[in-house]
């Protein structure tokens, strides 16, 4: 029976935690998912916590990812299954820890500590279904500004893990008095968080005006892949309607213009007809423009890359294409194949990336007009360190070397997942990203979802899915980092280190139990014998 409960609480916790993110966005459900989920795995051996973990995987995380089946029903449960393991580590460290006395301490660690793996590993890892990314609009979500995503996470986890405990504890009114106290502390705190959204420059204009482009795709899912001429087409046709509507007044001119990733998927570079294209949009806006384009890769004909690429106008000192920025975490199985030589023999959609992008390797920190940005393509925005890195200027090579962005940029092309919820979760870490580094956040999408978002996370634009269009919004220019980014990430991996701690003192303990049982059993075993006649 107690299986069966636990089984079940899993199940539910699963599932309730599914409705706490996009396209859902019931927030509060985060922490009650967290606290059905410690009741379950609490006080379970170590095995059986393990395995419930991978229950809670299947029910949680595959429908949370259910838009990859766009791609492929393979490669969703590929996916699944592959960090699967990390959620079965956290229902065992939950059941172990559970054995300590300080136990409501380790959960939050540990649901830090198991995000910091799946963020990592394997394949560069896969931080989609973190708890701080479902309270991007929550009064949890400054808590990013002090230790950004994974201190919003161990905040959720620790409401959840007081609510669990003043339910285990219901016999001691005190203990449950002081849990539901830190409930509300935890819950309300976040309100005394500063959070700045003024411009702040050590030198130059405190705000710019910025703008960007949603072309549109002929189509969706992944046939949008065949129609590049017609994708780079809308977006120079959807610039030159933002080039007419600022000649006529109608539009403040901005002093640049973001395109999204896969604005051209035919190399610029190479093709001149496509370099003309871009080039008489820039020119007709009169600004430069951040273009997303897939570039080959100079003297390696098997390879291509992932670019953002400034373009200036005509009558600038240095037309044309000139700074770049080259994606640095290409996605796996979608950019990339890795084992293709053996994956080949299982799919032939292999063919559809026929030749695999190569990684950037520096930091995507360009200077667009005015503006000093920070550019991220696509799915880099869930992870903490490229934001972070482009925030304080770590990595920075060229003439901009060790100076941070300004301004975030958020390229990405979601036609092959549009109305699948997808773009409204990749929306929710954008905004949370805002305000964990106090910046603006620019997201350009072929098909949507387009924004303009303010330091504080809200909107100043918004751009649906599936249409045509521009925004143009003023925005603060920032210098000053955020304590997140002051800290950068060692709490994070000091948070690894006391769960690794935890579990370590854990097992010690149960060892010990074990021993100590096991020489009591003898005890009585040869007093019986003593007794006997």
């Amino acid at each position: 029976m107690i299986l069966f409960l636990r089984v079940l609480s899993t199940v539910v916790s699963a599932a309730v935690l599914v409705f706490a993110f996009p396209p859902f966005d019931v927030m509060w459900l985060a922490p009650i998912a967290v606290a059905i989920a410690t009741l379950s795995w609490h006080g379970a051996k170590p095995w059986t916590g393990f395995w419930l973990g991978l229950l809670f995987a299947a029910c949680f995380f595959a429908p949370h990812i259910v838009w990859m089946r766009v791609v492929g029903d393979d490669a969703w449960v590929l996916l699944s299954a592959l960090f699967a393991p990390a959620f079965g580590l956290l229902g065992a460290g939950v059941a172990v820890t559970s054995r300590l006395r300080f136990w409501p301490l380790g959960v939050p660690l540990l649901w830090v500590a198991t995000e910091a793996l799946r963020d990592r590993f394997p394949f560069d890892g896969f931080p989609w279904g973190r708890l701080a990314f479902s309270q991007s609009a929550s009064p949890l979500a400054p808590y990013a500004a002090l230790g950004g995503a994974p201190l919003v996470t161990a905040v959720v986890a620790a409401i959840g893990t007081l609510i669990a405990l003043a339910v285990i504890r219901r016999d001691s009114p005190r203990v449950c008095v002081a849990s539901l106290i830190g409930v509300a502390l935890l819950s309300t705190a976040g309100g005394v968080v500063p959070i700045e959204t003024q411009g702040s420059t050590t030198g130059g204009a405190a705000e710019v005006t910025a703008a960007v482009v949603q072309g549109s795709v002929p189509g969706v899912g992944l046939d949008f892949l065949g129609q590049r001429e017609a994708v780079l087409q809308n977006h120079v046709k959807e610039t030159l309607v933002l080039a007419a509507d600022v000649k006529s007044g109608k539009t403040p001119r901005p002093d640049f213009v973001v395109w999204p990733e896969n604005s051209t998927d035919i190399d610029p570079l190479v093709d001149a007809q496509a370099g003309e294209l871009i080039q008489s949009a820039v020119d007709a806006v009169g600004v430069p423009i951040l273009v997303g384009a897939v570039v080959n890769v100079p003297s390696d004909p098997t390879h291509v890359w992932n670019a953002g690429i400034v373009w200036m106008p005509t009558n600038s000192p240095t037309p044309g294409p000139t700074s770049f920025y080259v994606k640095q975490h290409p996605v796996p199985f979608g950019e990339y194949i890795p084992m293709r030589s053996l994956i080949s023999h299982v799919t032939d959609r292999l063919d559809r990336i026929p030749r695999d992008f190569a990684a950037g390797n520096s930091t995507g920190v360009v200077q667009l007009g005015p503006a000093r940005i920070g550019d991220l393509i696509c799915f880099e925005v869930a992870y903490d360190e490229l934001a972070r890195a482009a925030t304080t200027g770590t990595g920075v090579s060229g003439p901009l070397a060790g100076r941070g962005a300004r301004v975030l940029t958020v390229q990405t092309n979601n036609a092959t997942y549009a109305h699948t919820g997808q773009p409204d979760q990749q929306l929710a870490m954008s905004r949370l990203r805002a305000i964990e580094h106090g910046r603006s956040v620019l997201i350009a999408s072929t098909s949507g979802i387009s924004a303009i978002i303010l330091p504080d996370g809200s909107y100043a634009g918004v751009l649906g899915e599936s249409g045509a269009g521009y925004l143009v919004s003023k925005v603060p220019l920032r210098d000053e980092l955020t304590v997140s980014d002051r800290l950068g990430g060692w709490p994070e991996g000091l948070t690894v280190c006391l769960a690794l701690g935890l579990v370590g003192l854990a097992a010690v303990q149960m060892r010990r139990s074990r021993r100590v049982g096991s020489t009591t059993t003898a005890n009585d075993v040869d007093s019986i014998q003593e007794l006997a006649p």
